[in-house]
């Protein structure tokens, strides 16, 4: 595109200082003038910034979007928020490094987070083969994390035992290769199997080679719900015995015996800060959570793979344990705590047999039908070969407004983009913080917010020249109104987009413009290198 001059506009740049009216001169892809109103010429065209905000592009921390900017590279979700970089990889569960046989098992277990579509072309292998693709034509830029349990499905396989040594070493191995080839650090799903088999010591060695790479670990801890303290407690212990930088993934506390405990979490680290650790964290602007249906279920009953967790769904003595753990003991699969039908609701199948279950929960479904939910459940499972997706009503408000308001916090969507009714997170996260958190209940002002969704996740990913407006930096920009930003997404009719939000620029390129998309895929695959995280080059 040729030159561009954003004139008298109100520019929060990204650092948490007061924003400021100026003038904002892009070309080639960078911003290469910041002046007072006014005071800048030119421009191939001009954009009047009267009653308008100028941002650094919004980055989403939190992004299961592996598969979705492949087979719809325009991302019109996340595009349409103002995110302009996206981290994927998350939660232990991705598509590299792989082989054939990986790939194979992968495709079904996470088919609820990233779909399974048959026509795409699955032909890379490696960490840098993944991000050449991405290369090939995306609207915003991505960084991606090596995923543990991906690690360990491909060294160990999908069984509960310990790893030993030789399979430690290699998962260092494969580590380390995906982090040289531009992976900013690594995942862990520590509810999801086959990740959550690995102990700390396990995850520690894991941790040792994030740490000399310079990049971070992002766990999705082994509990949200019953032991939420203390698997966040592991996660720091992490830090401190690794130096490792950990940034705590949608750190949330939910569930009834969480209610109001956020204070503890924020305490634990802040006294991790203190002595030295690199702590950080992220959060979505919602309450309710969204994961799969199988997730639900003990590991026990997830150890082997897809194949072995089907055949326990139709064997009466596993059914029966299961359905113990589930509704008596509390199953690790949810996060300690026994299972309320009532808070899980039916999001998306992959079978359209069931298409009638979308929208309810699985109590409401049980009640229709006089079966118990259990029941309900296993059908499901079984019906729909584990592809169910969930939203789980378990969140607590004081607890969301008090995380986001902590020094370290990030913005992280955690979308799921498949299914029949997504979490509306997935079109409005970005702008609910910026409506109703900012805007109308002033939990975080302006500036502040801005700081939490672009320079400070930007510091996280050692992004030399993004996240901040700054002459010399990539135009990732985002043109909202301040009073009127606000997400239109709801939980019956989710896929909306945001209103307010009239320009969105990717490298200087314009991705939303007047509020619509242009389809331009000027986005890049960010990789790490020792002196920080770019695109790699030109492309």
């Amino acid at each position: 595109m040729g030159s561009l001059l954003i004139r008298g506009v109100d520019i929060v740049d990204g650092t948490g200082s007061p924003r400021f009216r100026g003038d904002v001169a892009v070309s080639g892809g960078r911003i290469t003038e910041l002046a007072g109103p006014g005071t800048i010429g030119g421009g191939e065209r001009v954009i009047d910034g009267e009653k308008l905000v100028l941002a650094p592009g919004f980055i989403d921390m939190h992004a299961h979007s592996d598969l979705h900017l492949l087979t719809e590279p325009g991302h019109l979700p996340k595009i349409s928020q103002g995110i302009t970089t996206e981290v994927i990889g998350q939660d232990g569960l991705s598509y590299a490094p792989i082989d054939a046989a990986t790939l194979a098992v992968l495709r079904r277990q996470i088919a609820g987070w990233n779909g399974n579509p048959a026509d795409l072309d699955f032909s890379w292998r490696t960490v840098g083969e993944y991000l050449d693709r991405l290369d090939a034509g995306i609207t915003p830029n991505a960084a991606y994390l090596v995923p543990q349990g991906t690690l360990r499905l491909l060294v160990v396989g999908p069984e509960q035992r310990p790893a030993t040594a030789r399979e430690i070493e290699r998962m260092r191995e494969l580590l380390a290769e995906g982090l040289a080839q531009g992976a900013v650090g690594m995942s862990s799903g520590l509810t999801y199997t086959p990740g959550m088999y690995a102990d700390t010591a396990e995850l520690a060695a894991l941790c040792e080679v994030v740490a000399a790479s310079g990049g971070f670990y992002a766990p999705h801890t082994r509990s949200y719900g019953a032991g939420a303290l203390d698997a966040y407690a592991e996660m720091i212990g992490l830090a401190r015995e690794t130096g490792c930088a950990v940034h705590l993934t949608h750190a949330t506390m939910n569930f009834g015996v969480n209610r109001g405990r956020a204070p503890e979490l924020l305490a634990m680290i802040d006294d991790a800060l203190a002595h030295g650790c690199d702590i950080s964290l992220d959060t979505y602007p919602y309450l309710p959570g969204s994961t799969t249906l199988s997730a639900l279920l003990p590991s026990w009953a997830s150890s082997g793979g897809p194949d072995a967790t089907l055949a326990r769904l139709t064997d009466p003595q596993d059914r029966a344990r299961i359905a113990e753990d589930l509704t008596v003991r509390g199953s690790d699969g949810c996060h300690g705590v026994t299972v309320d039908w009532e808070t899980i609701q039916i999001s998306g199948v992959a079978n359209p047999e069931l298409g009638g279950c979308v929208g309810r929960t699985v109590a409401d479904i049980g009640a229709a039908q006089h079966i118990s939910p259990v029941q309900i459940f296993f059908d499901l499972l079984r019906r729909d070969e584990l592809a169910t997706t969930i939203l789980q009503h378990v969140g607590h408000e004081e607890n969301v407004r008090a995380i986001m308001r902590h020094a370290r916090h990030m913005g992280g969507s955690d979308a799921l983009l498949v299914g029949d009714r997504p979490h509306p997170r997935a079109w409005g996260a970005f702008p609910r913080y910026l409506g109703r958190y900012v805007r109308e209940l002033g939990v975080l002002g302006l500036e502040e917010c801005v700081h939490h969704l672009t320079g400070r996740p930007a510091q996280r990913l050692r992004l030399r020249d993004r996240g901040l407006i700054r002459p010399g930096y990539a135009a990732d920009l985002v043109l909202f109104d301040p009073e009127t930003i606000t997400d239109t997404a709801t939980f019956e009719q989710p896929r909306q987009q945001a209103r307010g939000i009239a320009h969105v620029l990717v490298n200087g390129e314009f991705a939303i413009d007047g509020g619509v998309p242009t389809g331009a895929l000027a986005g890049r695959a960010l990789r790490m290198t020792p002196g920080g995280t770019d695109t790699g080059g030109d492309r």
